[in-house]
């Protein structure tokens, strides 16, 4: 795992990566480093009236969907042969732009479903409907690896049926949630009458009502991050004796699958819906059951309810004050209808082949720094770091784009059609791929992401990193600049995505993906020690006036964070060492290696917020808002209090006892 791989030789000619022009050199980097190392790129990229939060890689995502717009709009000008994958791309995309067309629609495409849910004369038929229809229901079903048993696939359930998310949106008193409530409600009321249907208010009020019994029955985003609580295998007829208000072989016979067992994600939830089923009146259910079809649909229709769903959902939950352009909404259509279509497009015009190779330098040096770091902890055993070295060199490395491309054939898309009945039959299209993994061997060279996607993953049950071609440009990756740039961007989301390997939750799964313990109980209790510490600080942090971060919720990502950055900063000290004397580049504009490594990092997280979204992430976002990636992080990170001289006199300063040592 020592072995380092130099890469710079490559790119003879390298610069800093760094612009200057992202620095507020008016603040103090030891006092308050985001916006030292941020705040000129905050001050000329201000939030627009479409955006609830603008950084620097919303800003590359937006790059990102003009490229892809660019082909897609190429063609959809063009005529193609039916049942193609340019004629599916160009007609989703031309329904999508298409608002004359629905505005002159209406809601006809949605009239069966709802003449469907109000023919339900009895709850005998409820069974049957929930497993055949995608448009509603009270919990999901979806096919993934079995935790215990990582090579083969399930059927997994999982708590759903209260549209605004979050359980505290239901129960929670303060004064900003009570007018969220509040306004949902009426929002709800706006809905049912738009789509003229009677006694809006009363509907809206039932919604309310039943949403809050389901959210009061799940379990919180803390709860939810236990993946021990939250596998319970169990045979049909378990599932029968468990929740008997449903006739599950009637419904997974709807569904169109034969299984013999099922992982039961919630349970409280779950036996909440089947009594809610058995004592809420017929006439109640099939309220809800209405409103999850019309908010489901809202999108896609008149803009009059488009702009009605914006107006909550956007404008009251997030703070946006205007849409995005109806060209991006029908470039993100197609990206989630057909997206590694477009992602073969995409890979082929703007990711050269040149870039996946100095990221696999990049990925294999991090992998060694890790190796290096886990040989030398003092809290964790032999026995137990020879199962880490295990998990670490079994990780499978995705970069850039599948080998294998997804068939589209079976899609298909008819322009005759109303736009919202072939999103439906997109949907069925998705459900259809899903459910035929079903109880098969888990597919190792499946992707979760396009490659044109902004982000990357780690998958505990498949124990693998993947980094999309989308990622692997400004302000992550850069082939023209130096180590110090890309270490400290790309290097650190690559340490990031290992981490989560060995996070409060990766650490639970083995080297093949399986949900096995391969602690030492007193290893485990020094690494649950270790964690504390860092959910404890972050608890601390006020993200707005009387709000505190939720450090139990944040914790994996905030250690994925913290190992990102120690693991990829001695990758660079490693890489350099590694290189001759005259290809090492020093100080430059006045920051030395070390320092442009750290403004690197923060400058991936430069980034505008507005207040309504500052709340809205801290319930419903693991990740840690922007500010506290650089302000939270760093003060843990030793090497950057030797780069930028943090002395005791810094508010950013915390004693070195109470900083986070885990990876």
């Amino acid at each position: 795992m020592a072995t380092v791989i130099t890469s710079c030789s490559t790119t003879p000619k390298q610069t800093t990566g760094i612009s200057l022009a992202n620095l507020d050199t008016a603040a103090v980097p030891q006092n308050d480093f985001y916006q030292y190392a941020c705040g000129g790129w905050m001050a000329a990229n201000p939030l627009t009236p479409e955006y609830a939060r603008f950084g620097s890689f919303d800003k590359l995502a937006l790059n990102n969907l003009e490229q892809v717009n660019g082909l897609i709009q190429e063609i959809a000008a063009e005529k193609h042969e039916p049942g193609s994958v340019g004629q599916k791309i160009g007609d989703i995309y031309n329904l999508a732009m298409d608002t004359t067309r629905r505005n002159q629609e209406g809601i006809a495409a949605v009239q069966k479903t709802l003449s469907d849910i109000a023919a339900i004369s009895s709850r005998d038929e409820l069974s049957k409907l929930l497993g055949a229809a995608m448009e509603y229901g009270l919990f999901a079903m979806y096919v993934d690896a079995d935790a215990m048993n990582s090579s083969m696939n399930i059927m997994n359930e999982y708590q759903a049926g209260f549209a605004l998310g979050e359980k505290e949106y239901y129960i929670d008193t303060d004064e900003h949630t009570l007018d969220i409530r509040a306004k949902y409600e009426k929002h709800v009321a706006n809905m049912f009458a738009l789509y003229g249907l009677p006694e809006p208010e009363k509907a809206a009020k039932t919604v309310l009502r039943l949403e809050t019994r389901l959210a009061k029955a799940a379990k919180n985003n803390v709860e939810l991050r236990d993946p021990i609580a939250n596998y319970n295998k169990m045979s049909l007829s378990e599932l029968q004796q468990l929740v008997p208000q449903i006739s599950w072989s009637e419904f997974f016979a709807a569904l169109g699958v034969e299984l013999d067992s099922v992982n039961v994600g919630q349970v409280a939830h779950l036996k909440e819906v089947g009594k809610l089923l058995a004592e809420e009146p017929l006439e109640d259910i099939k309220t809800l059951f209405t409103w999850q079809v019309l908010d489901g649909s809202a999108s896609y229709l008149t803009d009059e309810i488009y702009m009605e769903s914006f107006n909550f959902y956007g404008k009251v939950l997030s703070g946006k004050e205007e849409p995005s352009p109806l060209w991006k909404r029908a470039v993100g259509i197609v990206n989630g209808t057909l997206g590694e279509a477009v992602g073969q497009m995409y890979v082929k015009k703007y990711f050269p082949e040149e870039n996946k190779q100095r990221m696999l330098a990049l990925v294999h040096n991090l992998q060694a720094s890790l190796g290096q770091r886990i040989e030398a902890l003092d809290w964790m055993s032999d026995a137990t770091k020879a199962k880490a070295i295990e998990k670490l060199q079994a990780m499978t490395i995705k970069i850039g784009y599948p080998d294998e491309w997804r068939d589209y054939t079976d899609l298909h898309i008819d322009a005759s059609l109303p736009y919202y009945e072939n999103l439906q039959r997109a949907a069925k299209f998705e459900q259809a791929y899903s459910l035929s993994y079903l109880g098969k061997p888990v597919d190792k060279k499946k992707w979760y992401m396009t490659p044109q996607t902004v982000n990357a993953y780690y998958n505990p049950s498949s124990n693998e990193i993947c980094f999309p071609a989308g990622i692997l440009q400004y302000p992550f990756f850069d082939m023209s600049a130096d180590d110090a740039f890309n270490y400290g961007a790309i290097g650190v989301v690559i340490g990031h995505e290992m981490t989560h390997g060995f996070d409060d939750q990766g650490c639970l799964f083995d080297k093949d993906g399986n949900m096995i313990n391969w602690w030492t109980e007193e290893d485990k209790a020094k690494f649950d020690a270790r964690t504390k510490v860092m959910e404890e600080y972050f608890n601390g942090i006020e993200v707005a006036p009387g709000v505190h971060a939720n450090g139990a919720f944040t914790l994996g990502e905030n250690i994925a964070d913290h190992g990102g950055l120690q693991i990829s900063f001695q990758a660079f000290r490693n890489n350099e060492q590694a290189k001759p004397e005259a290809e090492r580049l020093g100080v430059i504009d006045n920051f030395t290696p070390e320092q442009r490594f750290f403004l690197a990092y923060a400058n991936v997280w430069a980034g505008n917020i507005r207040p309504e979204e500052i709340l809205n992430r801290t319930k419903s976002d693991p990740h840690s808002l922007g500010r506290w990636r650089v302000n939270g992080a760093l003060p843990h990170i030793a090497a950057w209090y030797e780069a930028w001289n943090v002395t005791e006199e810094s508010p950013m300063y915390v004693e070195p006892e109470k900083r986070v040592h885990i990876w």
